[in-house]
């Protein structure tokens, strides 16, 4: 099924290497299916291993005029691009809507989102200065200088096809690194059209590559990059089991790896706290993109004195949720990315059920399309459930009841995840004392909305390692190298 475009253009099917839009080496090609109907929307490329290599060649070739290039020069061609990515913020929306399934209101956030990490380094690429080292004899002088990593390689997940592949080519491009882009098999037309408008604003040859390939494909052209000792850098965002893959199979060449892998989100509300206002940023961290983030909270604790007042407040806000096609100009839950996430959450649902939940609110499939699930509240949830420890990855909410702060601080706690966390409460004291406490990369404080392109964002332990965003987001493409001159005086 067509997409209806303004700018036509935009749709892309093949890979992007060496500054050509080509097939794969095999003529191969696999299909991008609609969520909210399963119906095919195109055929794009299907790359094996000779592709990827190919992309690295290219990539490799390069990197030796790209890195030399003034940071001015890089930051003008992240401006155009970003000016670009505004200009065409319908079109991209649009891809964004009917290969992810998100409403075309959150598809546009997702644009605007993702341009302002463009922006951002556009900004960041002057600003990557070094150091210079008080000598401790006259006649030596002490440097630190910044270079960049070299070939980078950034793999990106389905949940939001524009803005992961963003805030992760742009640092790369403002550090004067070379990237391939390796975009999720079920959404990849968003981070073709992305890569399309680089090509507009000018990107040189080979500076940005973008390889596609089917699930069956993946391993045999990630493979080819573990291997290759030209790749420098591996930056992902997926699940802690792949994210754990790539650092072994990387070792054997010692690539830098940036990993944002699974969360397992605690959301803490206590007795103090503004419970309309914990509700709403409940229902903004959890909904957002129907509960398929890596921050999305999974597990709600409420204090018992509160928790039949908090679970009536947003049992009513969730049964009130309209689930629909993106395209629908009332949805605000779209499909599922596909059945097997569908059948997660039913899987997880009828877990809690049998181990004592109560259900408050949804906890059904929708049959207006194959993958659809109503927004859910479960209320008498425990550590025994699937949930507890599972990230669900949908719109689910399970409520769990504690009585105190050191209760619910052992139990937040009690993952191998350290992503993000959320909590509500009045007390100052409180605030600072548990945001010291979680053991989580980013912490929530009476707000639900975390992700900026100002703010590092990453997570600990099995959450990964790495932050992208802000200032310290530069870093992680940048090698610091230093210079001692001697004989001076």
């Amino acid at each position: 099924m067509a997409i209806s475009l303004d700018y036509p253009d935009l749709l892309r099917v093949d890979n992007f290497i060496g500054g050509e839009w080509q097939g794969s080496v095999t003529a191969a090609r696999y299909a991008v299916y609609d969520p909210a109907t399963g119906n095919k929307i195109v055929d794009v490329v299907d790359s094996g291993a000779a592709d990827a290599q190919a992309a690295t060649a290219e990539a490799h070739r390069a990197f030796e005029s790209w890195r030399l290039q003034p940071a001015a020069v890089r930051a003008q061609l992240l401006k155009r691009w970003h000016a670009l990515i505004l200009q065409h913020t319908e079109d991209l929306a649009r891809l964004i809507s009917r290969e992810q399934g998100k409403p075309m209101a959150e598809a546009r956030g997702e644009v605007a989102y993702g341009a302002s990490y463009v922006d951002w380094f556009a900004s960041e690429a002057v600003r990557s200065y070094g150091d210079i080292i008080p000598a401790a004899v006259r006649s030596k002088k002490m440097l630190v200088t910044k270079e960049p990593v070299g070939v980078v390689v950034a793999i990106t997940p389905w949940n939001f096809p524009l803005a992961m592949i963003a805030r992760k080519i742009a640092p790369a491009l403002a550090a004067g690194c070379t990237v391939i882009a390796k975009p999720a098999e079920d959404t990849p037309l968003t981070a073709l059209a992305l890569v399309a408008l680089a090509e507009q604003a000018g990107v040189p040859r080979g500076v940005l590559n973008i390889v596609t390939s089917s699930r069956e494909q993946v391993a045999e052209v990630v493979g080819a990059w573990l291997k290759d000792s030209r790749v420098r850098k591996i930056t992902f965002t997926g699940s802690t089991a792949v994210g754990k893959l790539l650092a072994r199979d990387s070792a054997d060449t010692l690539k830098r790896l940036s990993l944002e892998l699974g969360g397992n989100a605690p959301f803490i509300v206590f007795e103090d706290a503004d419970l309309d206002a914990a509700v709403e940023g409940l229902m903004a961290a959890k909904f957002r993109n129907g509960g398929q983030t890596c921050v999305s909270p999974n597990r709600v604790y409420v204090q018992a004195s509160v928790y039949d007042a908090f679970a009536d407040k947003l049992s009513t806000r969730v049964s009130a949720l309209r689930v629909g096609p993106g395209d629908r100009k009332d949805s605000q839950i779209g499909p599922m990315i596909n059945a097997r996430a569908v059948d997660k959450i039913e899987r997880h649902v009828q877990d809690a059920l049998t181990k004592g939940a109560r259900l408050l609110a949804g906890g059904q499939r929708i049959t207006d399309g194959p993958n659809y699930y109503a927004p859910t509240v479960l209320g008498d949830a425990n550590h025994e459930m699937e949930l507890a420890h599972e990230e669900t990855f949908g719109p689910v909410v399970p409520l769990f009841r504690f009585n105190d702060e050191s209760e619910v601080l052992a139990a937040a706690n009690d993952t191998p995840f350290g992503l993000a966390s959320y909590f509500y409460s009045r007390d100052v004291t409180r605030v600072w004392r548990l945001s010291e406490q979680l053991q989580t990369g980013i912490v929530g404080i009476n707000e639900g909305a975390l992700a900026a392109e100002s703010a590092p964002f990453g997570g600990i332990k099995e959450s990964g390692y790495g932050r992208e965003g802000s200032r310290y987001g530069l870093d992680d493409y940048m090698a610091t190298k230093y210079l001692c001159q001697g004989g001076l005086a």
